[in-house]
C-alpha cells in the first residue's frame, strides 16, 4: 500500500513538470547565466546525503519532496507574491515534511530533545529574526518571521521564543511529534559512541533553506535546522546567525547555507560570498565557488544564492546536496547528486 500511495505521489509530480520535465535551465549551477529573470527561487535540504548506492525509491521520495516545497514557492512569485512570502512558505512545508533535518524531522540532542533554530532576512531592508533552542515550535521559520517583523529584537533563544510563540498563537507540538524513526536509529548509533555526528565521521549536515527574487527586484533568504545528532543541549550552529548560514541584501544576494555550522561560523560564510561580490566584483557563482571550495574546508557542506538579476548558484563540496531551483524562463528542477 506505501509503494503504491509514493508511486502515485511520483506519477502526480511528473504530470505537474516537478520532476525535471521543464524547460532546459539556463544557467549552471554556478551560476553564470546573463539572462535576467523577472523571479528566480532556490532551495536547498541539506548537504552531505544519502549515497548513490542507497535506495531509488528513497532517493525518488526526496525528489518528490523538494519538487513540492520548490512549486510552493514557484506559485507565490508567479503570482506576483514577495520574496520574503515565497521563502518562508518554502521552508515551512520542509520542516513539515519527516525526511528533513528541520522542524518534524529534527535531530535530536545528547539529552533526548529536540532543539530547533531558524532564520529570515529582507535584502530590501537588511531586516533579520532568527530563533535558536526552540523545542516545541511546528515552524520555526515563522516565529522568525515574527521576531523580525514584531520586536525590536534579531535573535531569541529557548524559552523566551517559545513564550513569544505563544502569545503570538503559533502552532505547537509535543515533543512526539518532532520524532521520527530514522533521526532516533542515528541518535542511538551516536549515543553509543558518545559523539555527535560530525565526530563519528557520519555525514550529517542536514539544515534546509529557500532564497528568493521576487518580481519587484527585492531578495529573501530563510533557513531552518534541528542541527547534529547528539549535539550538546543549548548548541547553536550557523543557520539562525545572520551573514554566517542565512543573508540577504539587494546589493548582492540572498544565500542559505548547510553544511558543519562551527566551520561555516569560523568563516563567517554567507557573507563572505556577498563581500567577494560587492567587494571583489565576482559573480554570485564564482563568489559562492570561492567559498566553498577554497576557504571552508573539504567536505563542509555548501549553498543555494540568487543575486539581483535572477542568476541562481547552487554549489557543495560534499558528495551531494539536496536542491532545487526554479525561475520566471521557465527552469524547473531539483537534484541530489552531480545529475
Amino acid at each position: 500500500m506505501r509503494k503504491s500511495k509514493q508511486a502515485a505521489t511520483i506519477l502526480v509530480a511528473l504530470a505537474m513538470g516537478i520532476l525535471g520535465c521543464g524547460k532546459a535551465p539556463t544557467m549552471d549551477e554556478r551560476g553564470n547565466g546573463a539572462e535576467r529573470r523577472d523571479w528566480a527561487i532556490a532551495l536547498h535540504g541539506g548537504a552531505g546525503t544519502i549515497g548513490r548506492g542507497g535506495s531509488e525509491q528513497i532517493a525518488a521520495e526526496y525528489r518528490v519532496a523538494l519538487a513540492v516545497a520548490l512549486e510552493v514557492g514557484v506559485r507565490i512569485l508567479n503570482d506576483g507574491g514577495t520574496s520574503l512570502d515565497a521563502v518562508e512558505a518554502v521552508v515551512r512545508h520542509l520542516e513539515d515534511s519527516p525526511l528533513f533535518n528541520a522542524g518534524k524531522g529534527a535531530a535530536i540532542t545528547r539529552d533526548g530533545e529536540h532543539q530547533m533554530d531558524a532564520a529570515i532576512m529582507d535584502g530590501a531592508t537588511l531586516d533579520n529574526g532568527a530563533v535558536a533552542a526552540v523545542r516545541f515550535v511546528r515552524n520555526p521559520v515563522s516565529l522568525a518571521r515574527h521576531v523580525m517583523t514584531s520586536t525590536p529584537h534579531a535573535l531569541i533563544s529557548g524559552p523566551g521564543a517559545e513564550q513569544l510563540a505563544e502569545q503570538a498563537g503559533m502552532p505547537t507540538e509535543p515533543a512526539e511529534y518532532f520524532h521520527t524513526p530514522m533521526r532516533y536509529e542515528r541518535w542511538l548509533r551516536m549515543k553509543q559512541r558518545e559523539a555527535v555526528s560530525s565526530e563519528a565521521g557520519e555525514i550529517e549536515k542536514g539544515t534546509v533553506g529557500a532564497v528568493a527574487l521576487d518580481r519587484h527586484g527585492n531578495l529573501a533568504a530563510a533557513t531552518s535546522t534541528g542541527g547534529l545528532t547528539n549535539k550538546l543541549s543549548g548548541r547553536i550552529g550557523d543557520s539562525p546567525l545572520i551573514g554566517i548560514g542565512t543573508y540577504a541584501n539587494n546589493a548582492t544576494l540572498a544565500i542559505s547555507c548547510t553544511g558543519h555550522g562551527e566551520e561555516f561560523i569560523r568563516r563567517t560564510a554567507a557573507f563572505r560570498v556577498s563581500a567577494l561580490m560587492e567587494y571583489g566584483g565576482l559573480g554570485v557563482g564564482d563568489a559562492l565557488a570561492e567559498v566553498v571550495h577554497k576557504q571552508l574546508a573539504p567536505d563542509s557542506g555548501g549553498a543555494v544564492a540568487v543575486d539581483s538579476h535572477g542568476t541562481i548558484a547552487m554549489d557543495y563540496s560534499t558528495r551531494g546536496m539536496y536542491r532545487g531551483a526554479a525561475d520566471s524562463t521557465g527552469r524547473f528542477e531539483v537534484a541530489i547528486w552531480e545529475e
